[in-house]
C-alpha cells in the first residue's frame, strides 16, 4: 500500500485554484427581459386568424438570449381589454438550430368580429417582455381563388 504525502502548502494551492467557467457581471432584471416583438402580423385564413412573428434573440439590455421560455398570446375584441388566449412553451433552446419564425392559428375567431392581438415573451426564469405591437384584423373569410372554368386572363390596354 502506497502512502501519498501532500504538503500543507501544496494542498492550500490546490484549494485556491479558481473555478473554471466564464464569469460576467450580474445583469439588472430590467435588462434580462426579452426584447419586445415588433413584427406581429394577423391574416385571415379560411379556418381562423393566423398570427406570425419572429423569435426575439436579444434581451432588452442587448445581450444574446438563450433562455426563451414561452410566448403568451393575448386577444381583445374591439376595444375590450386584452385577455390571455394561449401560452406556447418553447422547447428548442438546447438545439443547434432554433425555430426563427412562429405562427399560431386562432381557430376560435368568429367571422365579422374585430380582434387585436399581442404577444408577451418570457424567459425560463419568468422575466416578461413588454407587449408586442398590436396586430388588428376584422376577420372575414378570404375570397376563394378564381375558378378555372371562368377565369379570364387580363389583357393589356393599348397606349393612347
Amino acid at each position: 500500500m502506497k502512502l501519498l504525502l501532500i504538503s500543507a502548502a501544496a494542498l492550500a494551492a490546490a484549494i485556491a485554484i479558481p473555478a473554471c467557467g466564464v464569469k460576467s457581471p450580474p445583469i439588472p432584471p430590467q435588462e434580462a427581459v426579452p426584447e419586445r416583438i415588433v413584427g406581429l402580423t394577423a391574416t385571415a385564413q379560411k379556418n381562423g386568424v393566423l398570427l406570425s412573428w419572429e423569435r426575439p434573440d436579444r434581451t432588452a439590455g442587448g445581450h444574446t438570449m438563450r433562455d426563451l421560455g414561452s410566448f403568451e398570446i393575448d386577444r381583445a375584441e374591439d376595444i375590450a381589454a386584452f385577455a390571455q388566449l394561449v401560452r406556447l412553451p418553447i422547447t428548442d433552446n438546447d438545439r443547434f438550430q432554433q425555430q426563427r419564425q412562429f405562427t399560431y392559428l386562432d381557430a376560435g375567431a368568429q367571422i365579422g368580429r374585430h380582434y387585436r392581438y399581442r404577444i408577451i415573451s418570457s424567459t425560463l426564469d419568468h422575466y416578461r417582455s413588454d407587449p408586442s405591437n398590436a396586430a388588428e384584423i376584422t376577420y372575414e373569410k378570404p375570397k376563394p381563388p378564381p375558378n378555372p372554368e371562368d377565369f379570364v386572363i387580363p389583357q393589356p390596354k393599348p397606349l393612347p
